[in-house]
């Protein structure tokens, strides 16, 4: 770990317009797990609350949320709306968070769910955790093995 990065769990975040999928690492930082997933609810804010107790309720060092861009590397308006949730969550949290790039990982959740054989309604259940997992698993898995953070 460096001095920057903190050993501890991290939490991904997949940040969509209806939803948002969470996922937590092992305390080592090797593995990211499906945690859940959470109503997107902007005008009460209940989901970044909610994530603010995750962060305090699995004593997370870091929160790790997925940047959408274009194939081009360009930032639309998902990358604008995934930032304002960030600067949403910020005052909520002790932790710093990492915007780091998604490109594709909700295409490929939702193409290796549905080689498994979960489809339809159920496929859209987990979609978002599936995300949140493949965000974090590549963060873990860059900053492993460049010995450093990663920042979008």
């Amino acid at each position: 770990m460096t001095e920057s990065s903190p050993a501890g769990r991290r939490l991904g975040v997949d940040v969509g317009s209806v939803r948002v999928g969470v996922a937590v690492s092992d305390p080592g930082g090797v593995l990211a797990t499906p945690l859940v997933t959470l109503r997107r609810d902007e005008s009460e804010g209940t989901d970044l609350r909610r994530l603010a107790e995750l962060v305090a309720e699995y004593e997370v060092v870091e929160v790790v949320v997925g940047l959408p861009r274009t194939l081009a590397g360009r930032e639309g308006p998902a990358a604008e709306a995934a930032r304002a949730y960030s600067d949403a969550l910020t005052p909520l949290l002790t932790v710093p968070i990492r915007m780091v790039d998604e490109r594709l990982t909700t295409v490929v959740a939702s193409r290796a769910l549905a080689q498994r054989g979960v489809k339809g309604r159920k496929q859209r259940a987990v979609v978002d955790q599936a995300a949140a997992v493949a965000i974090l698993q590549g963060w873990l898995d860059q900053r492993r093995s460049s010995g450093a953070g990663s920042d979008a």
